[in-house]
């Protein structure tokens, strides 16, 4: 009966443990701080993360800095990383840089020049000829297949209307 009960006291902490790489996972993807775990936590996060997290997000790579950092500190949390990708490696802006920010929303959509070239933000230039190109060889022998049928319906109806009014 103690054994019983002593397997049901230490239940709840090995589900615990075992959640808490979906615990930093989870941090990560929303934008929380991911400081404070252990290596063995870290690990475990690593293990648990799926196809999607590591295609869509930098978790991965947050995951490691914070498993560098903890082990920078022998084992405690890493104090800056956070989901956010920011850490201390990255200066804050300086008064110019905010300066030119700042005017960047003030100008609103008004040329910029670049180079040679003026820019209108918001502006895209498509170019076809590009877009055609970029199209596989099967997918462009389809289209001109495709083409050429509609083609030949249209000459058909074409020619059937002429012969009508011809022979009416």
């Amino acid at each position: 009966m103690t054994l019983l009960a002593l397997a049901l006291m230490t239940w709840p902490a090995a589900a615990a443990r075992a959640d808490v790489g979906t615990q930093i996972i989870e941090r990560c993807t929303h934008g929380q701080s991911i400081a404070g775990f252990s290596q063995q936590d870290y690990r475990r996060a690593l293990e648990e993360t799926t196809a999607e997290v590591s295609e869509y997000s930098d978790c991965v790579n947050l995951i490691h800095q914070a498993q560098l950092a903890a082990a920078g500190r022998g084992g405690g949390g890493a104090a800056g990383a956070s989901a956010s990708g920011l850490t201390a490696n990255v200066p804050p802006p300086t008064p110019a840089e905010q300066q030119a920010l700042q005017a960047v929303h003030s100008s609103g959509s008004k040329p910029v020049r670049v180079g040679s070239q003026s820019v209108v933000p918001g502006v895209v230039h498509a170019n076809i000829a590009s877009a055609v190109n970029s199209l596989p060889t099967p997918l462009l022998a389809l289209l001109a297949f495709l083409l050429a049928g509609v083609l030949y319906i249209l000459a058909r109806a074409v020619r059937e209307r002429v012969r009508t009014h011809r022979d009416g």
